[in-house]
C-alpha cells in the first residue's frame, strides 16, 4: 500500500463520514464538490473534508483506493457511497438518510425532508 493509500485508509477509519472534495466544506472548488458539501451542511452531518487540490497524491490516490475516476467521493464508517449523482439521488430518494440512521450518523431529518420537497 502507497503512502497515500495508507493516509487515505487512515483517514476513513478515523472519521465517521468523510468528504474527498475540491477544495473545503466552507469554501468548494467546484459544483460537484459544492453540491455535496451543501447537502451534509445543510443536514447537519459531521464530517471531514480532504481538499485533494492540496495534495496531488492524495487527489490520484482515493481513485485508485476506491476505483472510481471522480471527485468528490464520501465514505460513511468505511463505506465508499459514490460521487455527486449518486449522493444527490440518495438524498431525494431518502437512501442517504436510511444509510445514515442504519450507520447512526446524526443528521437532520427535517432539512432532509425540506431538500426532497424543494425538489419535488
Amino acid at each position: 500500500m502507497s503512502d497515500a493509500e495508507t493516509r487515505i485508509k487512515e483517514t476513513i477509519d478515523a472519521n465517521a463520514v468523510v468528504l474527498f472534495m475540491k477544495g473545503t466544506k466552507e469554501m468548494p472548488q467546484c459544483g460537484f464538490s459544492s453540491r455535496v458539501a451543501g447537502v451534509l451542511n445543510f443536514m447537519g452531518v459531521e464530517f471531514s473534508d480532504i481538499n485533494v487540490l492540496a495534495d496531488e497524491e492524495i487527489r490520484q490516490g482515493i481513485k485508485d483506493f476506491s476505483d472510481w475516476p471522480t471527485i468528490p467521493q464520501l465514505y460513511v464508517k468505511g463505506e465508499f457511497i459514490g460521487g455527486c449523482d449518486i449522493v444527490t439521488e440518495m438524498t431525494l430518494s431518502g437512501e442517504l438518510d436510511k444509510l445514515f440512521d442504519d450507520k447512526g450518523v446524526a443528521y437532520s431529518k427535517e432539512a432532509a425532508d425540506k431538500i426532497r420537497s424543494a425538489n419535488a
